[in-house]
């Protein structure tokens, strides 16, 4: 599927209700095109959005039918009248056209290695007669362990890792969450496993001011904070609880808050906060242009704790108070306990959300002077190792020597790629 054209990176991206797996496969697209300058990236993916993030030149969309998961083992269509069975039927086929003529020198699988409900593997099937490189790309903590071997088991998972991957890049850290020995990979399957350090967009190299000065004027004695939860799907609860302890907080101190919901909150639901957030110091939006300044502008983060949302928050050092989502999935509350443990946030878990221990707890880190608890964060260099790994598999697929770091590339002299 190669030859003497420029280079291609097709990333398979299932993220139908969300924009977490959106987020961080655009930025991995656009830092592989800033290294491949006149390359080609497309992301085939089911997000309703379609493309929700800007990104560089030479990056594209192809948009799947989307499903999203109701429980482990349980898709449902998110828009078409069609039986579950119909629509996995063409997603199969617009998979296995879209690598057949786009002819990627790399595929990059977020997130399932089998693709949902096995879709990707007659596709899987056909690459392995090609030279194309065919790299997994993981969070870290996908769910319960006990839940992710269940399901990985009985799904094949375990299986379509060892037989059709050369690598699998894992964004996060082993002295966070160590996949290999929580999910119980395989002796072959582990192998494969490169760490990357955590995703996330690049930090602000100054808040501007402009987020204050838009928010709390000339005020001095006002915090800024800001509450965020990525798309936005299920943050009614927090949000909503956020509200009503507006009042709490305010009898220690003054504040300003912005809420940025999200797209993917239901409408109904985002009137609601609207109308009542008109007595309060409380600005709502559905999203806005870039998060990352927003929550570097602000005194305190209060967020849910997605994988995005987190990373992001640590790449700009702004106190963060996490409120996990309380299900599905076990990832959220995971990811919020083990960064708790290591100093790098507060959490607050969802069964304890309510307006009065919510105003207590944003009160107290305010009332904590700047860096007291502040630890050292974890890795945030994934965008760039990943990256380099997938650069690292084009050129071994092509036979050609790696292209120089770029500037805002370059390594530690301890740092070395695997």
């Amino acid at each position: 599927m190669t030859g003497a054209r420029e280079p291609r990176l097709l990333i398979y991206s299932q993220d139908g209700l969300g924009l977490g797996h959106q987020r961080r496969t655009t930025l991995l697209a656009d830092q592989f095109l800033r290294r491949c300058p006149g390359g080609s990236a497309l992301t085939v993916s089911d997000s309703p959005l379609g493309k929700f993030f800007s990104s560089a030149s030479g990056h594209d969309f192809c948009k799947l039918p989307s499903v999203h998961k109701v429980g482990p083992g349980d898709w449902r269509p998110v828009a078409l009248s069609s039986s579950f069975g119909d629509v996995l039927r063409m997603r199969r086929a617009l998979l296995r056209t879209a690598v057949r003529t786009f002819r990627p020198d790399v595929l990059l699988v977020d997130h399932m290695p089998h693709g949902a409900m096995g879709e990707l593997v007659p596709t899987l099937e056909m690459l392995r007669d090609e030279p194309t490189a065919v790299v997994l790309g993981l969070r870290d903590i996908l769910d319960a362990p006990s839940v992710v071997r269940e399901r990985w088991r009985l799904e094949g998972a375990y299986e379509a890792v060892e037989r059709y991957y050369d690598r699998v890049l894992v964004y996060g850290s082993p002295d966070v969450f160590d996949i290999a020995t929580e999910y119980d990979w395989p002796e072959a399957a582990r192998s494969k496993i490169q760490y990357c350090g955590y995703v996330c967009a690049s930090s602000p190299a100054g808040v501007s001011g402009q987020v204050r000065s838009q928010y709390l004027g000339s005020a001095r004695d006002t915090d800024l904070v800001v509450a965020m939860a990525g798309g936005g799907a299920d943050a009614y609860p927090l949000f909503d609880a956020l509200l009503d302890a507006v009042p709490f907080i305010q009898e220690t101190r003054r504040c300003r808050v912005v809420l940025i919901t999200g797209p993917f909150l239901p409408a109904h639901q985002f009137n609601d906060l609207a109308e009542r957030a008109r007595a309060l110091p409380v600005t709502v939006l559905p999203s806005v242009p870039d998060a990352v300044n927003y929550a570097a502008s602000a005194d305190l983060v209060v967020a849910m704790a997605g994988y995005n949302t987190t990373a992001e928050i640590l790449s700009v050092g702004t106190p963060a108070l996490l409120v996990p989502r309380s299900g599905p999935s076990a990832e959220q509350q995971m990811r919020a306990q083990l960064f708790a443990e290591r100093g790098w946030v507060d959490w607050l878990h969802p069964q304890d959300l309510g307006a009065e221990r919510l105003g207590k707890a944003v009160a107290t880190i305010l009332d904590r002077p700047w860096g007291e608890t502040a630890a050292s964060p974890p890795d945030l260099r994934g965008r760039m190792t990943g990256t380099a790994r997938l650069i690292d598999s084009l050129h071994r697929t092509r036979a050609e020597p790696p292209a120089p770091e770029g500037p805002d590339e370059v390594f530690p002299d301890d740092y070395k790629l695997a």
